[in-house]
């Protein structure tokens, strides 16, 4: 599909080009890509803002963007990308912009292409402008295909997908109105990252760990995705959605579908997002009573920050009990830890096994040591680490604790790890849709999530220090 794609004209058309996820992620991903050789030969790129740039304003800021990949690549290559973008000024809500994109669109496909091209709309804008960009998309035109072989249409969209079950409905039935559900790619960067894309080739390419994933092996898995960052400028933003939307919702729920799903039927991503799917409809949480299975905390000085609410009630630190209501997990916790301002920046899952029922080790030495663990590291230093035990040299029959350890970083064919952000947009180009959300996974997810939001209004919110592991469960 690549291949193919590699030599269809395509037109990319970002809005909000000159935002942070443009200058931070979308514009050096897209010039790492070219490096590689996976843009399509025939590319031009539209930045649509509302900024009133002129051409040469416009490529001077592109370029000012990628003056730091100017060091790793020659000038040659930054010129030639440079060509490849075309601005388009306007405001998301003005009719009179969708028309003159369009006609750029078309003028671009007239000219430089001599023929239909596809197109890849990207929204890297808040949330809240995705209902108005969507009406307008639908009254252009501009989401019809071309038709026959050529020039398919798709768009890409980032998280949040809504607030709730209700408004995630909400943006499906205006997005089903543009595009089809294989057209529709929703972001979470979490599923691109390389260790994460390991998980399953790891589960399911390896004799040894299949036969024991299940509650009959398996004690409890941990699911973490700890920051030492404060909310710092996103104060006002984050005191409306706290912890738990903000990667709850989807990092942590799509990393527990990955470590609990089903074998699917094949690689594609039809297959793997429809075993996804089943683990977060299977997914219950136990409410009652409510403090044994969910913990909200808030950093100290949270409401010092700026643009956060004096009586703020946001939580900045969760960590949820799960259970997955199938054969293979029936009574396993999965436990999604998430935080801010706290001592270690990770993203890791930890799968705990039952100890043996027979151990060779002294009475005296605890229980809980003797668990073998498997670590998937998803961030920082990506790898995998096995805990397992021996017996300690000499004469006594002590146990000790070894670890196997697979590090990308560390091993013999180590290259740079590719940016999620290249991934997500090389299989978007492709028409390639595992790495991405369906519609059937956000509202599974969100009606997870939206009883735990209801309910644990009325628990204490514990505040911890910074720099600390936050709350735990006391039991």
């Amino acid at each position: 599909m690549r291949e193919k794609d590699t030599t269809s004209p395509t037109v990319m058309v970002i809005f909000g080009i000159t935002g942070d996820l443009s200058r931070k992620k979308l514009l050096p991903a897209l010039f790492d890509l070219e490096a590689a050789g996976l843009l399509p030969g025939k590319l031009r790129i539209i930045g649509f803002s509302r900024r009133e740039w002129s051409s040469i304003e416009f490529i001077s800021y592109v370029r000012g963007v990628l003056a730091a990949r100017e060091r790793q690549y020659h000038g040659e290559l930054v010129e030639k990308f440079l060509k490849k973008f075309v601005y388009c000024q306007g405001l998301f809500a003005d009719a009179h912009a969708y028309r003159r994109l369009g006609e750029l669109i078309i003028s671009i496909e007239k000219g430089a292409f001599k023929q239909c091209a596809n197109k890849l709309y990207y929204l890297a804008v808040p949330p809240h402008f995705y209902e108005g960009i969507f009406r307008e998309l639908a009254l252009s035109g501009l989401t019809i295909p071309c038709g026959g072989d050529e020039g398919w249409a798709r768009i890409l969209v980032e998280k949040p997908f809504g607030n709730d079950v209700k408004t995630a409905k909400k943006l499906d039935e205006l997005l089903g109105l543009l595009f089809k559900e294989e057209q529709i790619f929703r972001i979470d960067h979490y599923l691109a990252k390389e260790a994460l894309q390991n998980l399953l080739a790891f589960r399911f390419s390896n004799a040894l760990f299949e036969p024991v994933w299940n509650y009959k092996h398996i004690d409890k898995v941990f699911i973490t995705l700890s920051e030492t960052d404060t909310v710092g400028t996103r104060g006002e933003f984050y005191d409306s959605v706290g912890a738990l939307k903000d990667v709850g919702q989807n990092h942590l729920l799509q990393m527990l579908g990955l470590i609990a799903m089903e074998p699917p039927k094949d690689v594609s991503g039809y297959a793997i997002r429809k075993e996804r799917v089943q683990v977060l409809r299977a997914l219950h949480g136990g409410v009652n009573p409510l403090a044994q299975y969910v913990m909200r905390g808030q950093y100290e000085g949270y409401k010092n920050e700026k643009g956060v609410d004096l009586k703020s009630t946001t939580e900045t630190f969760f960590s949820v009990k799960a259970f997955v209501r199938n054969r293979r997990f029936r009574g396993v916790p999965f436990i999604l830890t998430s935080g801010k301002a706290l001592g270690e920046a990770k993203t890791e899952i930890v799968v705990c096994f039952k100890p043996p029922h027979h151990c060779s080790c002294r009475a005296k030495q605890i229980r809980c040591m003797h668990e073998n663990t498997l670590t998937f590291r998803i961030q920082p230093n990506e790898g995998i680490d096995l805990r397992f035990w021996i017996k300690k040299p000499g004469f006594s029959n002590d146990l000790e604790e070894k670890h196997l350890s697979f590090s990308y970083a560390g091993s013999a064919e180590a290259t740079r790890l590719p940016d999620a952000y290249e991934r997500l947009l090389a299989d978007a180009l492709a028409g390639d849709q595992m790495l991405f959300t369906s519609t059937e996974e956000v509202q599974a997810a969100w009606r997870f999530i939206m009883p735990i939001l209801k309910a644990w209004q009325n628990e204490p919110l514990v505040v911890y220090k910074k720099g600390t592991k936050g709350p735990v469960f006391e039991k």
